[in-house]
């Protein structure tokens, strides 16, 4: 059967794949279209497992609100290098990621990579044939979602840092700027409540060695202890540290002034945690040199 352009043309658009691709394909069927997809279907999840080992710590985190700002979702879906990240194929399905979250109750990554995006396919589906399109790993990572009583809001430092918070009354601006704090400063612990005692008396042992070799009486020491352990805490919970827009009050001032709470909060950095691999291009040189 001759294969015409038009052929090549459809099948290029309802695929994403390059030209002599479609083409090779449309061959091999005979010029049947459904086969001729369903082909290159199976090639693509072929290649997405072979790339399935590589290491992809680049990508996009997403994040929205809904309408009535009760519900927050965070997505970090990682692949191999900055270029594919920044392409309009990897970032639409970040959105459409978010989407899904958005709108479905879903509970773990097994159901995420199962959900129906709006065009059909299940998110696993998609993220295949976008492995085989890209030539890259892809990775939906993690996400986070917040069903609150009160409001939520988001933050994205670019496409790199994603926050979302959950307040304990509705406050768009005030969760914006928490999360915007939260991007920035990355605080371990929302409170004083949260940090484990082991670590704070591992801490105050520290100072007091420290401050014990000052030689200052002991009702001094006792004072200096306090007031370490008390920068400690500011330092490492979200309600203690300075609020980034005005650093004359902390975030829990800030709060308390707005009659408001956070209740929780998540943030996601894009490859943090991931182990890249250390390319050394004299020695790849150097043994290819050897044979």
């Amino acid at each position: 059967m001759s294969i015409t352009a038009a052929m090549v043309k459809e099948l290029r658009e309802r695929t994403g794949s390059g030209m002599m691709e479609c083409k090779k394909a449309l061959v091999e069927a005979n010029g049947d279209m459904d086969t001729a997809i369903e082909n290159m279907r199976k090639a693509g999840l072929a290649k997405a497992d072979k790339k399935s080992d590589r290491t992809a710590a680049e990508g996009v985190i997403g994040a929205k609100v809904s309408d009535d700002a009760k519900t927050a979702v965070m997505v970090d879906v990682n692949c191999e290098t900055d270029f594919v990240a920044k392409g309009d194929d990897f970032v639409n399905f970040v959105d459409a990621i978010t989407d899904v979250l958005l709108s479905n109750d879903i509970a773990d990554i097994d159901q995420l990579l199962a959900a129906e995006l709006a065009s059909g396919e299940s998110v696993d589906d998609t993220r295949r044939a976008l492995i085989a399109k890209l030539g890259e790993n892809i990775t939906v990572r993690r996400f986070a979602k917040y069903n609150a009583e009160g409001g939520t809001a988001y933050y994205l430092h670019g496409s790199k840092i994603g926050v979302i918070v959950e307040l304990a009354k509705a406050d768009a601006e005030l969760g914006k700027d928490i999360a915007m704090h939260v991007a920035a400063s990355n605080p371990a612990y929302l409170n004083e409540d949260q940090v484990d005692p082991a670590a704070v008396e591992k801490e105050k042992e520290i100072f007091t060695a420290q401050a014990l070799e000052s030689g200052k009486p002991a009702e001094i020491v006792e004072k200096m202890i306090t007031g370490r352990i008390k920068k400690f805490l500011g330092e490492i919970t979200l309600v203690g540290q300075p609020f980034i827009k005005d650093d004359k009050m902390s975030v829990g001032q800030l709060l308390k002034s707005k009659d408001n709470s956070v209740v929780r909060y998540a943030r996601f950095e894009v490859g943090e945690g991931i182990e890249k691999k250390e390319e050394n291009f004299a020695e790849e040189v150097m043994a290819q040199v050897r044979g």
